[in-house]
């Protein structure tokens, strides 16, 4: 059998390592430069490879095909393989066939991170021989090549789970759904959601889907379409009687199969509503995973979020400085906003992804004492708040950015960066711009 990997990243090369042990004839070939390190890896391994080139006569001839989440459908060489019938599957797909082990499956537009790393640490914290992976840390189909018998708590990203035919994770968890990447889905929202869904398309009766029961695309998809696996809902505002996760006079009440844990909403470690949900779908999973209840509220009291993720990083004559560089979306950005408490110099901007700014409008009013533009074109941003904040500045480097917004604040103040946006104008990534962000705020 003839494997063919397209894109050498982490889950490529991760991919080929797999494919050698399980006796496939590996080709990996990527349009763009392969990275030294991955280059050694391929080497090492004795698997053949080629960058700065697709050649077709040594892709097409493939028995089966994964491509990196970021080579989109549209992309010539993925089109030519689809018209000779080559079936093109994720690196999750391809894993399924050699993983032990059940999976525990994580998206949605915002909080799959959180969600993942958290559910993650709750079961570590009891022990389980548990691997995190997906669109995070490393290579799944590695790691399985190393150990196929471990549990695996996987984030996956829409991308992911469109290259998926037989991916089945025993329990899946959708956080919530709002607009994004629509470029990659013909710009139709209703695409998007169905991408999402995919996490569950092979579930059956003795498998969980946990989700966000307040939020209006996932009841909506729920109420129009049928699935098999049974529906454990999390919600700040309703409550329920039998399977779920909801709120009471401040404290999480969590339940599964008559299984009832309290977790006091001022002992879990990340500030903010839509963390309270996070730590609800994380809790869930422990409880279905037999943890016990006192590793699941220590493990939820210290919890250390993942970097650029509403990430503080310094105090600075009583001004507290966080670093919310993943939010690359308004979605992302209106949480971040939703848990200031303090009045807060905003730094936003970047590349717009045809971002509607109105959602943030009442949280500006309320809590921004300022905006610093951190982009090559603000005019969208300025013309959105210019008339809701007094105090407007551009800046056109972080290190611009981070001075202007020192000045700007008095004691009590928080900067928050959370672009909204993403960030390909002046930093090679979000992780790029959080570091420039860390790194000038320890200059002041």
């Amino acid at each position: 059998m003839r494997l063919v990997i397209l894109g050498a990243g982490e889950s490529g090369v991760g991919t080929a390592l797999l494919g050698k042990k399980e006796g496939y004839e590996v080709f990996v070939s990527d349009f763009g430069n392969i990275s030294e390190k991955y280059q050694k890896v391929l080497e090492d391994n004795e698997i053949e490879w080629e960058h700065n080139q697709h050649t077709e006569a040594k892709i097409l001839n493939a028995d089966v095909v994964v491509k990196s989440p970021g080579i989109p459908d549209k992309a010539p060489i993925v089109k030519k393989l689809h018209e000779k019938g080559i079936k093109v599957i994720s690196e999750i797909e391809f894993v399924y066939a050699f993983a032990k082990n059940t999976s525990i499956g994580i998206t949605g537009s915002n909080g799959k991170t959180t969600t993942t790393l958290l559910t993650y640490h709750l079961l570590k914290q009891e022990g389980l021989d548990v691997g995190l992976a997906g669109n995070i840390g490393e290579s799944y189909a590695k790691q399985v090549a190393q150990d196929p018998e471990k549990l695996f708590v996987l984030e996956l990203s829409s991308f992911q789970l469109d290259g998926n035919i037989n991916y089945k994770p025993h329990i899946a968890i959708i956080t919530n759904i709002s607009p994004d990447h629509l470029d990659r889905y013909d710009y139709k929202y209703e695409n998007y959601i169905a991408s999402k869904f995919r996490i569950t398309m092979n579930q059956t009766e003795e498998d969980y889907l946990i989700y966000d029961a307040d939020d209006e695309a996932i009841n909506n998809w729920l109420q129009n379409n049928k699935i098999k696996a049974q529906l454990v809902p999390f919600s700040l505002t309703k409550t329920f009687d039998k399977k779920g996760a909801y709120l009471k006079d401040e404290n999480i009440i969590a339940m599964i199969n008559d299984e009832k844990i309290t977790v006091p909403v001022n002992e879990i470690a990340i500030e903010g509503k839509h963390n309270v949900k996070n730590a609800m779908a994380a809790t869930l999973v422990a409880q279905m995973m037999r943890v016990r209840k006192q590793t699941i509220r220590e493990s939820l009291s210290n919890f250390q979020n993942a970097e650029h993720r509403l990430e503080k990083v310094a105090k600075i004559n009583k001004v507290q400085y966080i670093n919310d560089s993943k939010a690359t979306n308004v979605n992302a950005t209106y949480f971040a906003l939703e848990s200031m408490t303090t009045p807060t110099v905003w730094i936003v901007g970047g590349v717009d992804k045809g971002n509607d700014y109105d959602e943030l409008m009442g949280f500006v009013h309320e809590k921004v004492k300022a905006i610093v533009c951190l982009g090559i074109d603000n005019e969208k941003i300025k013309q959105a708040f210019e008339g809701i904040v007094d105090v407007l500045f551009e800046a056109s480097s972080m290190e611009e950015a981070v001075k202007l917004s020192y000045r700007l604040t008095e004691e009590g103040d928080t900067v928050l960066l959370s672009p909204a946006c993403a960030s390909f104008d002046l930093f090679k990534s979000y992780e790029d711009r959080g570091t420039q962000f860390k790194n000038e705020v320890t200059k002041l």
